[in-house]
């Protein structure tokens, strides 16, 4: 499912967030937005989601404007996972992933085969069918951010959104979600991720899009766009590039 983002603005109040923002993202790309705080990443993201209202411009979801559909509609083809959801502590895993059926399903509807379907394939897809019974509040970092991941993935998206789905793990868990991300869009998935490491964005990512003051700063593949000049108008610090001596991807530090 491709979107396409056509002379995008966000903001708050007065206060301009994202200004004026074009690209397209092709079905079954695999893309990290990142840059400095207050750069617009997360703003860009809810716009992508339909969550926040254009002051300009559009987003369109394959050929349709996404403000135009439904709520459910948008669900069923695009899902979105926020920095730090909220709730489900007392919730186990097969209970939240359930959660993510409800856009396809009617008032009152029960459970139908489809849906017993969907969560079995999005627990396994996300390696969260041994935790099945286990409820988030007894899951470490990386285990709570899978089981996140495989409800949205029980929406069957064909775009899945992340907001820094990495935070707050340490190196390992890290690796874990961003492997998990690959995999998924190794099977058709189109993946869009906004990331705070710029390291994991090299390593997983084939597309960078970086955000400065509201507007797109570079826009490529990592080995292209993550030079030193380039990074250090983005973030205001000099940095230094250096090479994977196994990938010849660049590692920004």
């Amino acid at each position: 499912m491709r979107l396409s983002i056509q002379g995008l603005s966000l903001g708050y109040g007065s206060l301009t967030a994202v200004d004026d923002v074009s690209f397209d993202i092709e079905s079954g790309e695999m893309v990290s937005i990142v840059g400095p705080n207050g750069s617009g990443k997360s703003t860009l993201l809810r716009g992508l989601a339909r969550l926040q209202r254009p002051t300009r411009g559009r987003v369109l979801l394959g050929e349709t404007d996404i403000r135009s559909l439904g709520a459910r509609q948008v669900a069923r083809q695009l899902a979105v996972l926020p920095q730090s959801p909220d709730g489900g502590a007392d919730l186990t895993v097969r209970e939240l992933v359930y959660r993510g059926r409800f856009p396809h399903q009617g008032i009152l509807q029960r459970l139908t085969r489809a849906d017993v379907k969907a969560v079995d394939w999005a627990m396994k897809a996300a390696d969260v069918e041994l935790l099945a019974a286990r409820t988030l509040a007894h899951l470490s970092g990386g285990e709570r951010q899978r089981a996140w991941i495989a409800m949205a993935l029980a929406q069957q998206p064909r775009v899945l959104l992340l907001d820094e789905p990495t935070s707050f793990l340490d190196i390992a868990h890290q690796v874990e979600v961003m492997e998990l991300l690959q995999r998924l869009n190794h099977d058709g998935i189109t993946v869009v991720a906004v990331l705070h490491d710029l390291a994991l964005a090299a390593r997983y990512t084939r597309r960078v899009i970086a955000m400065r003051e509201g507007r797109v700063a570079f826009d490529g593949p990592p080995a292209e766009v993550m030079e030193p000049v380039g990074l250090a108008k983005v973030f205001g610090i000099a940095m230094t590039v250096l090479t994977d001596p196994e990938s010849g991807l660049p590692i920004p530090i």
